[in-house]
C-alpha cells in the first residue's frame, strides 16, 4: 500500500529546492508542511531536523510528520497564518520559508475529505476537520448574494448567478456529487467541456471554507519580519487569486526604495507546467521567490 509520502507528489521540487539555496546549519519554516516532501530534503541539506519548524493544520499530515518531529523538527499543528503572527511576535527568524498554497493528493483522493466531485463524499472541504464551518454549512445556509459573491470572488466563475440559483433550488446539499450534478445538469444542461463545470465552484468553496485568501495576505505581511537577513522565501500557488498577491506584495516590497524589505529573486513565476507528464497535478502551480535585503 502506498504511503501519503508515495502518494503525494511534492510539486516543483527541485527548482524550489534550488531557490531556497539551503546549507548546512541554516534554519527553515515550512507552513505548509504536507507529508514532508519539501522539508525532508531541505532537512537533508541542512544537516539537522531541529533546524526545522513545521506547520499544518490538517491532522492526516500531522500524523505523517512524525518521523521528522521525532528526528527533532518541531511540528506545530495550526493554520500558518496563526502560526507565523506567533513566531514572529516570539521574535523567531529563520534562513528559509517555503508556503505551497496546494491541496494534496491525498486530501483530494480520500472521499469523505470532500475536496474532490471525483469523489462521492460529504460536503466538507475543511483542512483542519475539528473546526469551522463546511462547504455544506456554506451551500445551506447562505443567501443567493453571498453565493454569487463567493464564485465570483474565489472561483471567478462567469455563470455565479446562476449556480447560486441552482444551489438555493436543490438545497439541502450535502454530498459533493449532488453539488456537481446539480450545477452539470441544472446550469450546464449537462454539457462537458474540458475541464467539469463544478471546478470553480469547489475551488470557490474551498477557499471560503478555508479562509485561504486571507490567511495568506495576513501571513504575506509578516515575512520580511520572519527573514533573517539573506534568508529566502518560496511561495508556491496553484490559481491567479494567489498569484497576483504574491507578485502584488513582493513588487510592493521591492519597490519600497530605500525601505525595501525584500528583493525578487524570480522575475517571472516558474511555472508546474513543465512537470506535467510526470505529475498532472502540479500544471496550474506557480512558485516565486525572495530574498530579504
Amino acid at each position: 500500500m502506498n504511503t501519503p509520502q508515495q502518494l503525494h507528489q511534492p510539486v516543483l521540487l527541485e527548482h524550489t529546492l534550488a531557490l531556497l539555496a539551503p546549507k548546512k546549519g541554516e534554519s527553515y519554516l515550512d507552513l505548509t508542511a504536507g507529508y514532508g516532501g519539501h522539508a525532508r530534503l531541505v532537512i537533508g541539506a541542512i544537516g539537522d531536523a531541529h533546524l526545522a519548524t513545521l506547520v499544518d493544520r490538517d491532522d492526516f499530515a500531522i500524523q505523517n510528520l512524525e518521523v521528522l518531529q521525532e528526528a527533532g523538527a518541531r511540528v506545530l499543528k495550526s493554520d500558518y497564518a496563526a502560526a507565523a503572527k506567533n513566531l514572529a511576535r516570539a521574535g523567531e527568524l529563520f534562513d528559509m520559508i517555503l508556503i505551497d498554497l496546494g491541496v494534496s493528493s491525498p486530501q483530494l483522493d480520500i472521499a469523505e475529505r470532500g475536496f474532490s466531485f471525483m469523489h462521492d463524499g460529504p460536503l466538507d472541504m475543511r483542512m483542519d476537520q475539528q473546526e469551522g464551518v463546511t462547504a455544506a454549512d456554506i451551500c445551506n445556509k447562505a443567501s443567493q448574494d453571498e453565493l454569487v459573491r463567493f464564485l465570483r470572488d474565489y472561483g471567478e466563475e462567469p455563470k455565479a448567478r446562476a449556480i447560486a440559483r441552482a444551489i438555493m433550488h436543490n438545497r439541502p446539499l450535502t454530498t459533493t456529487t449532488q453539488l456537481a450534478d446539480v450545477i452539470l445538469n441544472d446550469v450546464f444542461n449537462g454539457r462537458r467541456g474540458k475541464t467539469h463545470p463544478a471546478t470553480r465552484t469547489f475551488q470557490a468553496l474551498r477557499i471560503a471554507v478555508n479562509q485561504e485568501l486571507q490567511q495568506l495576505g495576513d501571513t504575506l505581511e509578516l515575512l520580511p519580519d520572519l527573514l533573517k537577513p539573506g534568508g529566502r522565501v518560496a511561495i508556491i500557488s496553484f490559481h491567479s487569486l494567489e498569484d497576483r498577491m504574491v507578485k502584488r506584495f513582493f513588487k510592493q516590497e521591492h519597490d519600497a526604495g530605500y525601505e525595501a524589505r525584500l528583493q525578487i529573486v524570480t522575475k517571472q513565476p516558474i511555472s508546474g507546467a513543465t512537470e506535467d507528464v510526470h505529475n498532472p497535478r502540479s500544471r496550474s502551480a506557480k512558485l516565486r521567490a525572495a530574498v530579504k535585503k
